[in-house]
């Protein structure tokens, strides 16, 4: 009752004080600020601190309206559309909308020419300060981890969070400079950098005015997406919690004729994820969710196959859907040797084809005329329909989005998903640790697969080309990874120097995709020596015959893409 007394003593003064989402302030109790009021004013005139993290507004008052809107977002305020929370403020004409973190209300101020016409207190409100104090601390530390502005360069392009995109072009007196559209500047202070984060996109972003409402409408539909999307990703899961599919049958005659095609002998690791998966499909009438972990060349592809057939088995189709059309086409012909005398219908979809032969494909999917579909993003097109889809393969499942990966689900929640990777994201491991997804390792390497041996040296033409003669001599291939499209060529003809009588081979992403495929169907082959490539090579690609990698300026590969 004292606090409510004193905020409404002070609103009644017609003043009211804005506090800095500072951590000294957001350790404060709003009675703390309703007792300190005067103490406060009269430390703002001598000490630096509360000059620059205080802001007063006074019925009757003096201001310059476009001076009080930069001052509150100096003070950390978030400009949104509507308020609703503490440390927000919106601006429509010449009226602010904020909400203090020092009051448990909301206050609404009108400017008339520059002066301060009327205060008035709106019915927004929140019921526990602590907690609400909690949750600004919870979103300052987090827009603080996320702000990365090392290294800054004029004309890099930088997001306010409550501007949008600027060209950053200089720091000025403990002052970050942004420009927008028609030389609109910004002055965002050093120490505010939680309210600042590098642009990352692959075109150039449009940038305008700062009066402008179009971030504040990006923002909105933004969050309307995001909103949107949670709400259908609940829908499918809690659909797919009550739904069911018929149990699939034990192995038939054709997964045995299947499992007496593999030229290898399996790992126990490999026969453990299958046996799991098929004990989950013949003794279980809810959905398969599992994940398939293991590196490249420890066999998952084979664990896929033999499900897939197994589903086809029980009467469905199945997809196995790949982030490029490199891997699908490298699939589809691993599929054709072992499927190829088997009454197993399969084909690809992809880019490669034709719009005919694409067109052909889709019209036998939906026909049913095939049992099993490799393909890229393409088997995830509107077009595609499938008679009756039963499982669904993910291989590099952490190259998919997850709107992507869930889209499938929505039509049919009875789905059967197993998916595949050698370095799944966090997303994933955390429903696999929680228990909301089943998850395989095989970490067994395949039987006579000597250890990986990994050194770190400097750049060296005399240790690149000992590597790759050492590797001719035992008749293996080598990959060598440079990641930069603009000098690759370089690269192949530097390689091509150290080592004349070796044939090369060049691939990157800007190729076609017709190209690319001859090329690794080359090098596959062993009509390619050493395959120069940037980090397409990263998704999954099996050559068994390549025993050697030689990365050049590797601290440039993300993780994932060091890993893989």
């Amino acid at each position: 009752m004292k606090e409510q007394f004193k905020q409404s003593k002070i609103a009644s003064c017609d003043k009211i004080l804005i506090a800095s989402v500072t951590p000294y302030f957001l350790e404060r109790g709003n009675l703390w600020f309703a007792e300190n009021l005067e103490k406060i004013l009269d430390a703002k005139k001598s000490q630096s601190f509360f000059e620059d993290n205080i802001l007063l507004f006074e019925r009757g008052r003096a201001m310059n309206f476009s001076q009080a809107l930069r001052k509150l977002d100096e003070l950390g305020y978030e400009i949104v559309q509507s308020i609703a929370e503490p440390g927000e403020f919106s601006r429509r004409g010449g009226t602010i909308d904020i909400f203090p973190l020092n009051y448990n209300n909301a206050f609404r101020i009108d400017f008339n020419n520059n002066q301060i016409e009327n205060i008035e207190q709106l019915p927004i409100a929140i019921a526990d300060e602590k907690e609400a104090k909690e949750k600004i601390k919870r979103k300052f530390k987090k827009q603080k981890l996320f702000s990365d502005l090392k290294g800054l360069k004029p004309g890099d392009y930088l997001v306010h969070l409550d501007h949008g995109v600027g060209k950053f072009t200089d720091i000025k007196e403990n002052y970050y400079v942004l420009e927008y559209a028609q030389s609109d500047k910004l002055y965002v202070p050093i120490g505010l950098e939680r309210k600042l984060s590098r642009y990352v996109g692959f075109q150039t972003p449009l940038i305008s005015r700062l009066s402008s409402p179009v971030w504040q409408k990006t923002k909105r539909k933004v969050k309307e997406e995001t909103e949107k999307l949670a709400k259908e990703l609940l829908e499918i899961y809690a659909r797919r919690e009550i739904a069911t599919r018929p149990y699939y049958l034990p192995d038939t005659e054709i997964d045995i004729a299947l499992t007496d095609t593999f030229p290898y002998t399996e790992t126990p690791d490999q026969i453990q994820a299958i046996e799991d998966i098929k004990k989950d499909l013949e003794t279980s009438q809810i959905p398969l969710d599992r994940i398939v972990c293991g590196d490249v060349g420890f066999g998952k592809t084979e664990v896929a196959l033999r499900i897939m057939v197994k589903a086809v088995n029980a009467g469905f189709q199945a997809a196995l859907i790949c982030p490029t059309t490199i891997l699908a086409s490298q699939h589809f012909q691993t599929f054709e040797k072992r499927l190829g005398k088997l009454p197993v219908k399969f084909g690809l979809l992809s880019r490669l084809q034709t719009k005919k032969e694409q067109q052909g494909i889709v019209q036998k999917l939906k026909q049913g005329q095939i049992d099993i579909i490799i393909g890229t993003h393409r088997v995830l097109s509107n077009d595609v329909e499938f008679k009756n889809l039963g499982l669904l393969v993910i291989d590099d499942e952490q190259r998919f989005g997850v709107k992507q990966k869930e889209k499938l689900k929505k039509i049919r929640t009875s789905l059967d998903i197993l998916s595949l990777s050698a370095t799944p994201i966090p997303r994933t491991l955390y429903l696999a640790l929680s228990s909301l997804k089943k998850i395989s390792v095989i970490q067994t390497p395949p039987l006579y697969r000597q250890p990986i041996k990994t050194l770190v040296l400097p750049w060296s033409e005399k240790t690149i080309k000992t590597a790759i003669n050492k590797e001719m001599k035992r008749g293996g291939q080598v990959y060598y990874l440079h990641n930069r499209v603009e000098t690759i060529e370089t690269a192949k003809e530097l390689l091509q120097g150290l080592i004349p009588k070796i044939k090369i081979g060049v691939i990157h992403g800007r190729l076609r995709e017709k190209e690319l495929i001859k090329i690794m169907d080359d090098f596959g082959n062993k009509k390619i020596d050493v395959l120069v490539a940037t980090t397409i090579i990263e998704n999954g690609l099996d050559v068994p015959n390549v025993n050697t990698l030689i990365v050049a300026d590797a601290p440039r590969l993300g993780l994932a893409q060091a890993y893989q």
